[in-house]
């Protein structure tokens, strides 16, 4: 440390530059092979001066650079010059905003670089820069000696994870992927989730944040599993076999140290019996005797050396016995996946089959909301036609009034009876018609009630269904990894299971029919209200338009007594034709009484103008009653619409968990 202290010190007298006080306190705190210079700014000559440094002494295996806010010039001088470094294991470059340039720097160090093993790379936005993030992600899958990258915070989309995964699937060494809080969404991690398919080495994934479904997450999580399982498994095989290896070499030490031994027992007998054979002969049968005792020996030794080694090379023939029973196993393992992969399609295409049937039903639903649509129009139609002939009446009426003008001047006296009896009618037709509109306001009230009722309760079971589709989702995850491990027992369960909940799913699609042709029969039943008002309102403008047709709104009002009616009209009109035949008499004697009818005949008018002033209030009450019916239907037809959205809303909630569980990934070519 204090040699690349006094390095650095060196090049920056040569280089006229004055080092910076926090970059020689922290060389001075660092110690053994790390080097930390986090929080610190660096300028461009001091990356250049420490660069120059790193050539010079490079006994560094751990550099740290994080939140050094290195200029765009500054980071590529560095990086470059550690491309060709061989001894910095780890670099931590966390929070220094590395723009594209940098992003091409770091492919070509991850290209070239064999000695890097771990890289932090937070809150640097490299997603940013498409091309140089295109570039770093090929610098990663040429590379063969990383082991730990670290992604988090850098605005990853799912075009950027597209390259990523393309280089993992070229990459056989890194273990270890954080790509927390990024935007990778649903498309980014189904290419996550493919590369993975050909990735056999990471073991740890993060990727918290990044608006990835649950079952996507699930199926990651499940390939990391594996690999790290393989890994595991891969680590007790060539565990065994070194021990299997150590064995083997033991025995053969062990038979050549007991073959040494027998070889020298071997010449020292030959010694012996070189000596004996000097010696005596008569000692010569004993020798020979003794010799062929040792051969036997010898004889005895090398069945057991033979012995030995038909062990050892049983030893080998089960060691190899293994590596097939390995092998099987492997081939088995392959086969299972295969028969699950088929037996998933066919659930998917189950599946599919009943989602045909349920977008069917869905499709009879519009057919029918077409239908009723179709007869809400032709019930306008009849309104409009009604409303024609309420137009005819007026104009009937219109003739009617200027026939009864002459009869009204002959009954001036009966006139003012049936005024007084007219506009007490009148205040009950008032308050009559008041108490209708009331109670028609309280029952439009009510029924407005009533329907945002059934919206909230349809909302509330909306609701429910995406939660039941949730919860569907996690239990065909939890039915998977059951059925990897229980595959032969839990399989017809997994299979009842899913056609309970798909029972039950129907039902609930059963029961929004139902509440939909609920609201449909409502709405019909309000729209026959509104026709009995509109009706009722018409009643009300033919009694009120005038008092001279008071005998036919009686008719009208009281069918039950035609006869009566009848009755009084010929006893009325048999007095007003008497008062007629007074009045002309008393007419020819009294000229006096010609003031009088001036003045009858001037309140008459002023009376009709009242009337046609009411029968005009009548017909703007009409009108707006009119007006307020047809915002009826456009809210009913908006409440339809609202209800035809939230069915397509569901249908496509159902394709897409359709299309997005990992049963339709597995059997669709697409995902």
């Amino acid at each position: 440390m204090e040699a690349f202290r006094q390095t650095y010190l060196r090049l920056c007298k040569e280089g006229a530059l004055e080092p910076q006080e926090s970059v020689m306190v922290r060389l001075q705190e660092c110690r053994a092979s790390r080097l930390d210079l986090s929080g610190l700014s660096l300028s461009k000559d001091t990356c250049t001066m420490l660069a120059r440094a790193f050539q010079k002494d490079t006994f560094f295996s751990d550099v740290s650079l994080s939140d050094c806010m290195l200029s765009e010039e500054g980071a590529i001088i560095f990086l470059t010059d550690l491309i060709h470094n061989t001894t910095v294991k780890a670099l931590d470059l966390k929070g220094n905003n590395l723009k594209s340039a940098g992003a091409e720097v770091l492919g070509k160090l991850l290209t070239r670089n064999k000695t890097l093993i771990r890289l932090v790379l937070d809150w640097n936005a490299l997603g940013v820069w498409d091309k140089a993030f295109t570039i770093f992600c090929e610098g990663l899958g040429s590379n063969g000696a990383l082991t730990h990258l670290d992604l988090c915070n850098n605005q990853i989309n799912h075009q950027g994870t597209l390259e990523l995964a393309e280089a993992l699937k070229r990459n056989s060494t890194l273990k270890v992927l954080d790509l927390r809080w990024n935007n990778i969404g649903l498309l980014g991690g189904r290419y996550l989730l493919a590369a993975l398919q050909n990735n056999h080495s990471i073991e740890q994934l993060e990727l918290a944040g990044n608006n990835i479904p649950s079952d996507t997450l699930k199926a990651l999580e499940q390939i990391v599993g594996r690999n790290t399982d393989r890994r595991s498994a891969l680590i007790e095989s060539h565990s065994r076999t070194q021990v299997l290896s150590k064995e083997i070499q033991s025995l053969k030490q062990e038979k050549g140290q007991q073959f040494q031994n027998l070889m020298v027992t071997i010449d020292k007998q030959r010694e012996e019996m070189g000596r004996s054979s000097r010696s005596t002969n008569i000692q010569i049968r004993q020798l020979q005797e003794a010799l062929n005792g040792r051969k036997s020996a010898v004889n005895a030794l090398t069945t057991r050396l033979q012995m030995m080694e038909a062990a050892l090379a049983l030893s080998e023939q089960k060691n190899h016995n293994l590596a097939e029973l390995i092998a099987k196993l492997k081939v088995e393992k392959e086969q299972q996946l295969d028969v699950r992969n088929k037996e998933k399609k066919k659930e998917q295409e189950e599946r599919l089959s009943r989602d045909d049937k349920l977008l069917r039903d869905i499709k009879n639903l519009t057919e029918t909301n077409i239908q009723l649509k179709n007869n809400i129009e032709e019930v306008e139609r009849r309104c409009k036609s009604q409303q024609q002939q309420v137009f005819e009446l007026k104009q009937e009426l219109t003739n009617s009034t200027a026939e009864f003008k002459l009869k009204l001047a002959q009954a001036e006296d009966r006139l003012e009876i049936e005024k007084r009896m007219s506009k007490q009618a009148l205040e009950d037709l008032d308050n009559r018609r008041q108490r209708e509109v009331e109670t028609v306001n309280r029952h439009r009230g009510e029924n407005e009630k009533a329907l945002q009722e059934r919206i909230l309760k349809l909302e509330g079971q909306r609701i429910q269904l995406e939660e039941d589709l949730s919860k569907t989702k996690a239990a065909c995850v939890a039915e998977r990894s059951l059925a990897e491990e229980q595959l032969g027992n839990v399989r017809a369960q997994v299979r009842q299971e899913e056609q309970a909940h798909v029972s039950s799913l129907e039902e609930k699609l059963r029961s929004v029919r139902s509440s939909l042709q609920e609201i449909q029969l409502q709405s019909s039943q309000q729209k026959q209200i509104i026709s009995e008002q509109q009706a009722k309102n018409r009643q009300q403008i033919t009694d009120t338009d005038s008092l001279r047709r008071r005998i036919e709104e009686l008719q009208q009002e009281l069918s039950g007594k035609d006869q009566e009616k009848l009755a009084e009209v010929s006893r009325v009109r048999v007095e007003l034709q008497e008062q007629i035949g007074h009045l002309e008499v008393e007419r020819i004697a009294q000229g006096g009484l010609k003031e009088k009818i001036g003045a009858l005949e001037r309140e008459i008018k002023v009376l009709t103008s009242n009337h046609r002033e009411a029968l005009l209030d009548k017909e703007s009450e009409a009108s707006s009653l009119l007006e307020k019916l047809r915002l009826k239907e456009v809210e009913i037809q908006r409440m339809r619409d609202d209800e035809a959205q939230r069915a397509t809303c569901l249908q496509n909630a159902i394709l897409t968990y359709v299309r997005g569980s990992p049963l339709g990934q597995y059997g669709s070519p697409k995902t």
